[in-house]
C-alpha cells in the first residue's frame, strides 16, 4: 500500500484514468460547484455525470436553472463523486460548456437514453477537467479499513 502522500501525489492528475471511468459508471450520485454571478456558491446534486473522455466529463441539464445560469456567467466549475459506503471518491476541477443540437451531443445524449436516462434533456454540459483529486474519509486516517466503514454504514442506511 502506498503511503497517504505518494497517493495524493498519485491522484493529482489531470486525467480520467479507467478506474475512475468505472467508479463514475458505479456511482449514481455526485454534487457541482458554480459560483452565482454576485459571487453565491451553488451545489446541486446530478445523477448524470460521466466520463467522456480522458479529460471530458458529461452531465446532463434535466432540472438545472441556477447551474446553467451560473456556467454561462463563470464557466469554472468543480464536482464531487463519493461513494457513500466507502467514503472515497474524487474531486474534479475543470471548466464547463454548455452544448445542445451538436453532434456531441446526440452522442452522449444516446449514451444516456441507452443507459436508461427517460428524462427530457434540455442540454448537456462538458467539463473539460484540470485536475483530479482523490477523496477520502478521515476514518481512513484513524486506521479503519474500507470494510469497517462500509459495514458502519450498511448498518447506518439499514436502520432508517
Amino acid at each position: 500500500m502506498k503511503d497517504k502522500q505518494e497517493l495524493i501525489i498519485f491522484y493529482k492528475k489531470s486525467f480520467i484514468t479507467s478506474e475512475i471511468k468505472d467508479f463514475l459508471d458505479i456511482q449514481k450520485l455526485g454534487y457541482v460547484a458554480t459560483v452565482s454571478p454576485n459571487g453565491k456558491p451553488n451545489i446541486s446534486p446530478k445523477g448524470t455525470i460521466i466520463a467522456w473522455s480522458s479529460n471530458l466529463l458529461a452531465f446532463a441539464d434535466i432540472r438545472s436553472p441556477d447551474t446553467m445560469m451560473n456556467l454561462q456567467n463563470n464557466p469554472f466549475v468543480e464536482i464531487n463523486v463519493i461513494d457513500p459506503l466507502s467514503r472515497k471518491g474524487y474531486l474534479f476541477a475543470g471548466t464547463a460548456k454548455i452544448i445542445k443540437n451538436t453532434p456531441l451531443y446526440a452522442e452522449i445524449l444516446t449514451r444516456y437514453r441507452n443507459n436508461g436516462v427517460q428524462s427530457p434533456i434540455n442540454s448537456i454540459v462538458i467539463v473539460t477537467v484540470s485536475s483530479i483529486s482523490a477523496v477520502t474519509s478521515p476514518l481512513y486516517d484513524l486506521g479503519k479499513t474500507e470494510d469497517e466503514i462500509k459495514l458502519k454504514w450498511k448498518k447506518y442506511f439499514n436502520n432508517l
